[in-house]
C-alpha cells in the first residue's frame, strides 16, 4: 500500500517513510478499461530511481506497473511542485508521422470516396492535393446546375402592324410568355496556405458558365428586330463568370489582420442588399481588415465587361466597355451599438459610351431610344451609407432587424436626350427593412424611396438611377416588379424597370445600356413573413404597393398626361426547399401577380389589369 500525501496536476506525492517526512513524486493515468486509478512511472534515460523532495537524495525506484504490462520507469528531477507545477518530460514521442494534420482521421483509418462532397474530399479542398510541388496546395472544384422555368404575362407590343394573330392590329399584343434557362456552373479554385487559421497566400480561381436558353412569346418582332425571325427563340453562350488572381500581401497583426490584392474579373456587391452595383466586373481590388475584423475596407477600380444579350454572361470575347467605377468603402463592426454593422461608400461612375450600339438581337441600346437619340456621357459620384444588424438595446424582448442604405448622387450629364442639353445630376436614394424574428418565423416591413425628376426639359436631372442593381430586397426575384421588366410602349425603347431591379430608370437594357437619371422615381411600402415550416422547407410571402414619385417623364415620353402615380399591387408567394438540410439541392417556387393601379391603366390600357409570373427553379450543386 502507498500512501498519498499530496496532489498536483497529475502527479501524485508518495510517503517514503512511516512518519511521511520523506516524500517521492509518480504520475498517474486512468484505466478506461477498468475503471480505476493507476499509479504509474514512465521510462527515461538513467538509472530506476525517484526523486525525493527537496534534499536531491535517490532513493530506489518502487515499481507501480502491471504485471502484464511493459515497465517504464523516470528518473525525475529534484522539485517542489508547490512552488511550479508538476515536472515535465521532455522525452522522444511515440508517435506515428503523418503527411499533414487535414490527415488525422485518415490515419485512424477513415477513407472516404472521391465523389463524395459530405465528408473530407481532395476535391472540394478540404484536404492538400497529394504530390503537389509545394505544401499546403489545395484544388476546389464545383460544379453547380442551375434551372429555370418561368411562365409570365408582360405588356407586347405588335410589331410595325405586324402580328401573327389574324385581327390583332392593335398597340399591344399577346402577353402570354414562356421561358426555360439552364445553366452549367463549372469553377476551379487552386489555393495555397492553411485555410483554416488565417488567409491563404494566394489564390487562382476561374469559372465558366454554359447556358441554353429558349424563350417564346405571341408576337413577332419582340425578341429580334426582324419580325421573320418568328415569335419563339433558342440560344446558347459561354460565358467568363470569375477569372483572378488573389494574391495576399501582408498580415498587420497577430490575429491576422490583412492586407490583399486582387486582379481580374471577379464579384463585387458595393452594399449588403446590392442596391448600387453588382455585378462581376473586370478590376483591381485591395482589401483587408484591421483591430481583429472590427474595420474592413475595399479600394477597387472596375472595368465594366460586355455582356451576352440573351444570357446575361460575362462576354471575354469583346472589348471591355468605356465604363469605369471607382470604389471605396468602410465596414465598422458593433457601431454604433453592439451588434449592428456600419458601411459607409464612395462610388464614382464615368460612363464614356457616346457611340451607337445594338445588341445581339438588333435593338439599339446605347443611346436609348428616347429623345433625340444623340450620345451622351455622364460622371456620376455616389455617396452612401448602410447598416445591417440587431437593435437589442431597444429591448430584450422586441429583439429587431434593421438594414437600411442611403444614398446621394451627384454629377454631371454632358447631354440630356430629353432637354437636349447638359444636365447636372443631384438625386437620392433610401431603402429600410426592418424585421422581428418569432422562433420559426420572421416578420418584415420594407420600404423604399428614390428621387424622381420634376422637369425633363431643365438643366437638373433629379431621378434617382444606379450602376448595376440587383437587390434582395422586397421579397427580392419573387416580387413581379422586380423580377419581369416592363416596356414602356408607346414611349420609346426602354422599360419601367430592368429586370431583377427595382428602380423605374426608363433604360433601354440593364446589362448594357446607360443610367438615366431622368426618370419617374419609385415609393415603395410593403410587409412580408417567412415561415420555416421545417427545417427543410421556407415558405415566403410578400405585399408591395407601389407609386411613381414623378409622372412628367412619363408624360414627356408618352406624349400624354399621366395623371396618377399609382402603380399597383405587388403580390407574391414562394417556397424553398432543401431535402438534403444543406445547399446541395435547393428547389424554389414563385408566384406573383401585380395588379394594376390607375397610373398603369393609363400605360397599358383598361384591358390589362394584372399581370402575373409563374416561375421554378431547381439548383443542384457539387
Amino acid at each position: 500500500m502507498l500512501t498519498v500525501v499530496e496532489v498536483q496536476s497529475d502527479w501524485v506525492g508518495i510517503a517514503m517513510d512511516a512518519a511521511g517526512e520523506r516524500r517521492g513524486w509518480i504520475r498517474q493515468t486512468w484505466l478506461a478499461d477498468e475503471g480505476q486509478w493507476a499509479l504509474q512511472s514512465l521510462m527515461g534515460p538513467g538509472p530506476a530511481l525517484l526523486a525525493e523532495d527537496f534534499t536531491g537524495v535517490q532513493a530506489s525506484a518502487i515499481d507501480l506497473s502491471r504485471p502484464a504490462s511493459v515497465q517504464r520507469l523516470v528518473t525525475l528531477p529534484p522539485a517542489d511542485p508547490r512552488q511550479i507545477g508538476g515536472p515535465e518530460l521532455h522525452l522522444p514521442r511515440e508517435s506515428i508521422p503523418l503527411p499533414d494534420r487535414w490527415r488525422l482521421m485518415q490515419a485512424l483509418g477513415f477513407k472516404f470516396p472521391w465523389y463524395d462532397p459530405y465528408h473530407q474530399n481532395v476535391y472540394k479542398g478540404d484536404i492538400p492535393w497529394p504530390n503537389a510541388p509545394i505544401d499546403d496546395l489545395f484544388v476546389n472544384i464545383g460544379v453547380v446546375s442551375d434551372n429555370l422555368f418561368e411562365h409570365r404575362s408582360v405588356p407586347t407590343p405588335v410589331a410595325g402592324g405586324i402580328s401573327l394573330r389574324p385581327g390583332a392590329l392593335d398597340i399591344f399584343g399577346g402577353r402570354k410568355q414562356s421561358v426555360q434557362v439552364n445553366t452549367l456552373l463549372l469553377s476551379v479554385s487552386i489555393t495555397k496556405g492553411n485555410t483554416t487559421f488565417k488567409p491563404p497566400d494566394w489564390e487562382f480561381r476561374i469559372s465558366q458558365a454554359l447556358q441554353y436558353n429558349r424563350v417564346s412569346v405571341q408576337e413577332a418582332g419582340a425578341l429580334n428586330i426582324d419580325p421573320s425571325t418568328g415569335s419563339k427563340r433558342t440560344d446558347h453562350f459561354v460565358g467568363t463568370q470569375e477569372l483572378y488572381a488573389d494574391y495576399h500581401l501582408r498580415n498587420v497583426s497577430s490575429r491576422f489582420d490583412f492586407d490583399s490584392l486582387r486582379v481580374g474579373v471577379q464579384p463585387f456587391i458595393s452594399d449588403f442588399r446590392g442596391f448600387i452595383f453588382n455585378d462581376l466586373p473586370a478590376g483591381i481590388r485591395l482589401f483587408g481588415n484591421r483591430d481583429n475584423n472590427q474595420y474592413q475596407y475595399n479600394l477597387g477600380v472596375f472595368k465594366r465587361v460586355q455582356k451576352d444579350t440573351n444570357s446575361g454572361l460575362n462576354d471575354l470575347s469583346r472589348q471591355l466597355r468605356n465604363d469605369d467605377v471607382w470604389v471605396a468603402n468602410l465596414y465598422r463592426q458593433d457601431f454604433p451599438i453592439p451588434g449592428f454593422t456600419s458601411q459607409w461608400t464612395a462610388i464614382h461612375n464615368r460612363n464614356g459610351e457616346n457611340s451607337p450600339h445594338y445588341d445581339n438581337n438588333g435593338f439599339l441600346v446605347r443611346p436609348a431610344v428616347l429623345g433625340d437619340l444623340r450620345g451622351h456621357d455622364y460622371n456620376v459620384t455616389y455617396l452612401g451609407y448602410s447598416g445591417d444588424g440587431h437593435l437589442g438595446w431597444l429591448s430584450d424582448r422586441w429583439r429587431l432587424n434593421l438594414s437600411t442604405s442611403t444614398y446621394w448622387a451627384v454629377g454631371r450629364d454632358s447631354r440630356s436626350p430629353l432637354a437636349q442639353k447638359p444636365q447636372t445630376i443631384n438625386a437620392w436614394f433610401h431603402a429600410t427593412e426592418v424585421s422581428r424574428d418569432f422562433s420559426w418565423a420572421r416578420a418584415r416591413v420594407h420600404w423604399m424611396l428614390t428621387s424622381g425628376d420634376k422637369d425633363p426639359y431643365d438643366s437638373r436631372a433629379t431621378g434617382f438611377d444606379a450602376i448595376q442593381e440587383n437587390p434582395q430586397f422586397a421579397g427580392a426575384d419573387s416580387s413581379y416588379f422586380m423580377r419581369q421588366g416592363l416596356p414602356l410602349i408607346g414611349g420609346g425603347g426602354v422599360t419601367l424597370s430592368g429586370r431583377n431591379g427595382l428602380i423605374p430608370s426608363l433604360r433601354s437594357s440593364k446589362d448594357e445600356g446607360q443610367s438615366n437619371f431622368q426618370n419617374p422615381g419609385l415609393s415603395l411600402l410593403g410587409t412580408g413573413l417567412d415561415i420555416d415550416v421545417m427545417p427543410e422547407l421556407r415558405l415566403l410571402a410578400n405585399v408591395s404597393h407601389l407609386r411613381f414619385n414623378q409622372t412628367s417623364v412619363l408624360s414627356a415620353l408618352r406624349n400624354e398626361h399621366i395623371k396618377s402615380r399609382d402603380i399597383g399591387m405587388d403580390y407574391s408567394v414562394g417556397f424553398q426547399y432543401r431535402p438534403y438540410y444543406n445547399q446541395q439541392v435547393i428547389l424554389t417556387g414563385s408566384l406573383a401577380v401585380l395588379k394594376f393601379g390607375a397610373g398603369l391603366f393609363q400605360l397599358y390600357g383598361a384591358t390589362q389589369d394584372r399581370l402575373h409570373s409563374l416561375a421554378f427553379n431547381a439548383l443542384l450543386a457539387y
